[in-house]
Protein backbone atom coordinates (compact mmCIF):
# COMPACT_ATOMS: atom_id res chain seq x y z
CA UNK A 1 0.00 0.00 0.00
CA UNK A 2 1.23 3.21 -0.64
CA UNK A 3 0.40 6.78 0.52
CA UNK A 4 0.97 10.27 -1.22
CA UNK A 5 3.37 12.27 1.07
CA UNK A 6 4.76 16.22 0.90
CA UNK A 7 7.85 17.59 2.93
CA UNK A 8 11.00 19.07 2.83
CA UNK A 9 14.37 18.18 3.31
CA UNK A 10 16.92 20.62 3.79
CA UNK A 11 14.87 23.36 2.43
CA UNK A 12 13.63 21.59 -1.02
CA UNK A 13 9.89 20.51 -0.98
CA UNK A 14 8.84 16.74 -2.03
CA UNK A 15 5.66 15.19 -2.77
CA UNK A 16 5.76 10.83 -3.34
CA UNK A 17 4.14 8.46 -3.35
CA UNK A 18 5.81 5.80 -0.41
CA UNK A 19 5.73 2.27 0.88
CA UNK A 20 3.71 2.84 4.06
CA UNK A 21 6.36 0.51 5.62
CA UNK A 22 8.83 2.37 4.54
CA UNK A 23 11.56 4.17 6.88
CA UNK A 24 13.16 7.32 6.40
CA UNK A 25 16.43 6.47 6.60
CA UNK A 26 15.15 3.78 3.38
CA UNK A 27 13.55 6.77 1.59
CA UNK A 28 15.94 9.11 2.12
CA UNK A 29 18.84 7.06 1.04
CA UNK A 30 17.35 4.98 -1.49
CA UNK A 31 14.95 7.29 -3.09
CA UNK A 32 16.01 10.67 -3.01
CA UNK A 33 20.04 10.08 -2.79
CA UNK A 34 20.97 11.27 0.82
CA UNK A 35 23.29 9.13 2.29
CA UNK A 36 24.78 11.34 4.93
CA UNK A 37 22.07 9.24 7.38
CA UNK A 38 23.71 5.84 7.77
CA UNK A 39 22.08 2.34 8.07
CA UNK A 40 23.57 1.06 11.65
CA UNK A 41 21.64 -1.21 14.08
CA UNK A 42 18.29 -0.77 12.10
CA UNK A 43 16.81 -0.96 15.78
CA UNK A 44 17.43 2.86 16.56
CA UNK A 45 19.94 1.98 19.20
CA UNK A 46 23.13 3.58 17.58
CA UNK A 47 22.20 7.28 16.12
CA UNK A 48 24.06 6.55 13.05
CA UNK A 49 20.50 7.24 11.09
CA UNK A 50 19.69 10.76 13.00
CA UNK A 51 18.34 13.40 11.07
CA UNK A 52 16.11 16.43 12.28
CA UNK A 53 12.25 16.55 11.90
CA UNK A 54 11.06 20.04 12.83
CA UNK A 55 14.51 20.65 14.62
CA UNK A 56 14.32 17.45 16.86
CA UNK A 57 16.65 14.56 16.46
CA UNK A 58 15.06 11.07 15.58
CA UNK A 59 16.79 7.84 14.28
CA UNK A 60 15.26 7.90 10.95
CA UNK A 61 15.80 3.65 10.68
CA UNK A 62 12.43 3.52 12.45
CA UNK A 63 10.89 6.40 12.03
CA UNK A 64 7.90 5.80 9.40
CA UNK A 65 8.52 7.64 5.90
CA UNK A 66 4.57 7.93 6.13
CA UNK A 67 5.08 10.50 9.12
CA UNK A 68 7.22 12.70 7.30
CA UNK A 69 4.31 14.16 5.80
CA UNK A 70 4.51 17.83 6.10
CA UNK A 71 7.39 17.63 8.04
CA UNK A 72 10.74 19.61 7.51
CA UNK A 73 13.84 17.37 7.87
CA UNK A 74 17.40 18.25 8.03
CA UNK A 75 19.71 15.82 6.71
CA UNK A 76 23.58 16.12 7.61
CA UNK A 77 24.32 17.36 3.40
CA UNK A 78 22.22 20.82 4.82
CA UNK A 79 23.75 21.84 7.92
CA UNK A 80 26.65 23.44 6.15
CA UNK A 81 25.82 27.11 5.15
CA UNK A 82 25.09 27.48 0.93
CA UNK A 83 28.20 29.01 0.00
CA UNK A 84 30.13 25.15 1.65
CA UNK A 85 31.41 26.42 4.62
CA UNK A 86 30.83 24.29 7.62
CA UNK A 87 28.66 25.40 10.53
CA UNK A 88 29.81 26.07 14.23
CA UNK A 89 29.20 22.44 14.98
CA UNK A 90 31.20 20.79 12.12
CA UNK A 91 34.13 23.13 12.31
CA UNK A 92 34.26 22.54 16.24
CA UNK A 93 34.02 18.70 15.58
CA UNK A 94 36.80 18.43 13.33
CA UNK A 95 38.96 20.67 15.46
CA UNK A 96 38.26 18.58 18.58
CA UNK A 97 39.08 15.34 16.52
CA UNK A 98 35.46 13.77 17.06
CA UNK A 99 35.57 12.42 13.67
CA UNK A 100 37.62 8.73 12.57
CA UNK A 101 35.93 6.74 10.32
CA UNK A 102 32.57 9.27 9.90
CA UNK A 103 30.38 7.02 10.27
CA UNK A 104 28.30 7.46 13.71
CA UNK A 105 29.49 11.51 12.67
CA UNK A 106 26.24 12.84 11.02
CA UNK A 107 23.97 11.89 13.66
CA UNK A 108 26.45 13.45 16.58
CA UNK A 109 26.52 16.47 14.65
CA UNK A 110 22.68 16.84 13.81
CA UNK A 111 22.17 16.27 17.38
CA UNK A 112 24.60 18.93 18.40
CA UNK A 113 23.19 21.24 16.22
CA UNK A 114 19.67 20.73 17.64
CA UNK A 115 21.20 21.36 21.05
CA UNK A 116 22.78 24.95 19.92
CA UNK A 117 19.47 25.88 18.49
CA UNK A 118 17.51 24.60 21.68
CA UNK A 119 17.87 28.17 23.76
CA UNK A 120 19.23 25.69 25.84
CA UNK A 121 22.54 25.72 28.14
CA UNK A 122 23.62 22.68 29.04
CA UNK A 123 25.94 21.35 32.29
CA UNK A 124 28.56 18.51 30.97
CA UNK A 125 26.56 15.60 32.38
CA UNK A 126 23.34 17.10 30.36
CA UNK A 127 25.58 16.85 27.06
CA UNK A 128 26.61 13.72 28.19
CA UNK A 129 22.57 12.66 28.66
CA UNK A 130 21.39 14.38 25.33
CA UNK A 131 24.41 12.48 23.43
CA UNK A 132 24.13 8.85 24.72
CA UNK A 133 22.04 7.73 21.85
CA UNK A 134 24.83 7.50 19.80
CA UNK A 135 27.13 4.73 19.42
CA UNK A 136 30.83 5.34 18.12
CA UNK A 137 33.71 3.56 18.18
CA UNK A 138 36.32 5.21 16.81
CA UNK A 139 37.21 8.78 18.77
CA UNK A 140 36.29 7.69 22.45
CA UNK A 141 33.62 9.97 23.64
CA UNK A 142 35.81 12.77 25.65
CA UNK A 143 36.71 14.47 21.88
CA UNK A 144 32.56 14.07 21.19
CA UNK A 145 31.95 15.77 24.59
CA UNK A 146 34.60 18.66 24.12
CA UNK A 147 33.38 19.21 20.34
CA UNK A 148 29.86 19.60 21.59
CA UNK A 149 30.73 21.84 24.69
CA UNK A 150 32.96 24.02 21.92
CA UNK A 151 29.61 24.18 19.89
CA UNK A 152 27.65 25.69 22.73
CA UNK A 153 30.57 28.21 23.60
CA UNK A 154 29.44 31.60 23.57
CA UNK A 155 25.44 30.18 24.12
CA UNK A 156 23.21 32.81 25.19
CA UNK A 157 20.93 30.77 27.66
CA UNK A 158 17.39 32.27 27.35
CA UNK A 159 15.32 29.64 29.41
CA UNK A 160 14.37 31.99 32.04
CA UNK A 161 13.64 28.72 34.56
CA UNK A 162 17.32 27.57 33.82
CA UNK A 163 19.67 28.41 36.41
CA UNK A 164 22.32 28.57 33.87
CA UNK A 165 19.89 31.34 32.66
CA UNK A 166 19.98 32.89 36.11
CA UNK A 167 24.18 32.77 35.97
CA UNK A 168 24.32 34.40 33.47
CA UNK A 169 22.30 37.45 34.44
CA UNK A 170 24.11 37.65 37.42
CA UNK A 171 27.09 37.63 35.56
CA UNK A 172 25.56 40.76 33.44
CA UNK A 173 24.48 42.62 36.31
CA UNK A 174 28.28 42.68 37.96
CA UNK A 175 29.57 43.41 34.89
Amino acid sequence: MFKKISFTVNGKSYSLDVDVRMSLLELLRNQLGYTGAKQGCGVGECGACSVLIDGTPYDSCIYLAVWADGKAITTIEGVAAKNGELSKVQKAFIEEGAVQCGFCTPGLVLTTTALTESGKDYTRDELKRELSGHLCRCTGYQNILKAAEKSLEGHICTCVDSPHYKQQQEKAKER
